[in-house]
C-alpha cells in the first residue's frame, strides 16, 4: 500500500497536510515501510496562488502520480476530505509524532 504523509525537516508529521512543503510517499509491505521517498512539493505557498479548487487539483495530480492509497495526517479541512474520499483515498486523520511510524499506521 502506498501511503502519503507530511513532514517537517525533523521527520516529524507535519499538521499542515494542505500547507505542507514536504511530503514522503511510502511504500508499505507485511507492515512496515520497504520504500521511502520525499518530495518538496511547497504547498504552503502554492495554497493562497489561484484558487482552492485549483490547489486541490494540484494535491490529486500529485497523488494520483504516486499512486497513494491513503494519506496519514493530523487533520484535513472538508473540502480536501470530499476530494480524498471522491478519490477513495483512505484518510487516517489524528496522526503526530514520528512520520514514519505515522505512515506504518495508516496501513
Amino acid at each position: 500500500m502506498k501511503v502519503c504523509v507530511p513532514v517537517t525537516a525533523n521527520g516529524q508529521v507535519d499538521p499542515r497536510w494542505g500547507r505542507a512543503d514536504r511530503v514522503a510517499v511510502a511504500e508499505i509491505a507485511d507492515g512496515q515501510i520497504s520504500d521511502w521517498q520525499e518530495f518538496t512539493v511547497g504547498w504552503g505557498v502554492l495554497h493562497d496562488q489561484g484558487t482552492e479548487g485549483a490547489h486541490h487539483a494540484r494535491i490529486a495530480r500529485f497523488l494520483m502520480d504516486n499512486k497513494v492509497q491513503a494519506v496519514a495526517v493530523s487533520h484535513v479541512g472538508p473540502g480536501m476530505e470530499r476530494m480524498l474520499g471522491s478519490m477513495a483515498i483512505q484518510v487516517i486523520a489524528g496522526l503526530s509524532g514520528d512520520a514514519r511510524s505515522a505512515a506504518e499506521t495508516a496501513c
